[in-house]
């Protein structure tokens, strides 16, 4: 299935009609994912919800296309007792996986959509997080408010200020406490969007830090989405003051023989898809 398809709902909702490489601000940036998530949420979860357990009972945090499960990973270390936010929570699956697992999380998107399948969800059984829409720039939540934050594919990519963001998540964790996200690997800003072989030939500058933007026939932003290189997200989280602990660069399982929008078997045996970063907040010398 072609990109084009996997979005044709929210592409004729908001009649995007060209991409292009351009400066957009936060604001502008924010408004036109809000309004892409809104309208591709259906779509989207008929393609993803069931590898990432949205309607499982008790949810699912699944970290990346390449399957890797923080039951597994442990990524975010014990969680019992532990207050948790979630960034970019989507339909909350992680939110309510974590809940299950013994942890207070709260989770947090932009897309008004998106929560709302989560609520769908939760209505069917199973545990109950609280979910809040906002932007991932400016968290509304008091400092030192969680021990853990999270976010799986969430709203780092998708914001112009990602710098922000990690002061953001800085000022709301407690000392001690664990920031964990995962994006696309930086090294695929410079492949084209496809999962064949098309999607082998390097073709745009990795250090080109122009947003790739959807817009519509008058111009206006319906899809955003940023481009950092490791390095810029190295300094990003030691300048909120964070301490780097570690970068994951998942390998393509044998056993996944999925696509998941450019990501692939035959582009994962070769290239990383997935960055997982997991940095701490220094704790409070005695």
């Amino acid at each position: 299935m072609s990109d084009d398809e996997r979005h044709a709902q929210a592409n004729a909702l908001l009649g995007t009609s060209a991409t292009t490489r351009t400066k957009i601000d936060s604001r502008d940036s924010e408004r036109a994912n809000r309004r892409w998530w809104d309208a591709d949420a259906e779509q989207y979860h008929q393609t993803h919800a069931d590898f990432l357990g949205v309607d499982s009972p008790g949810g699912e945090f699944v970290w990346c296309p390449e399957g890797l499960h923080e039951g597994d990973m442990n990524f975010l270390g014990d969680v019992t007792g532990k207050r948790v936010l979630e960034i970019g929570c989507g339909s909350a699956p992680c939110s309510r996986w974590l809940a299950g697992h013994g942890a207070f999380p709260v989770g947090l998107d932009v897309s008004m959509g998106m929560l709302e399948r989560g609520i769908a969800a939760m209505d069917q059984g199973g545990p109950r997080v609280p979910l809040v829409q906002a932007g991932a720039e400016a968290l509304p939540f008091a400092d030192a408010s969680f021990d853990l934050a999270c976010s799986a594919f969430g709203g780092v990519p998708f914001v112009a200020d990602s710098a922000l963001v990690m002061r953001e998540v800085a000022r709301v964790l407690r000392p001690g406490g664990r920031w964990v996200f995962s994006v696309n690997h930086p090294m695929r800003w410079i492949f084209p969007d496809d999962p064949g072989q098309a999607g082998l030939t390097a073709a745009i500058p990795y250090f080109d830090r122009t947003p790739y933007v959807e817009v519509d026939g008058d111009g206006v932003p319906t899809y955003v989405e940023h481009h950092r290189t490791i390095g810029d997200r190295v300094r990003e989280i030691v300048g909120a003051g964070l301490h780097l602990i570690d970068i994951v660069e998942p390998d393509w399982p044998e056993w996944l023989d999925r696509e998941w929008g450019q990501w692939s078997p035959l582009r994962g045996q070769i290239f990383p898809g997935t960055a997982i970063f997991i940095a701490e907040k220094p704790a409070e010398r005695p």
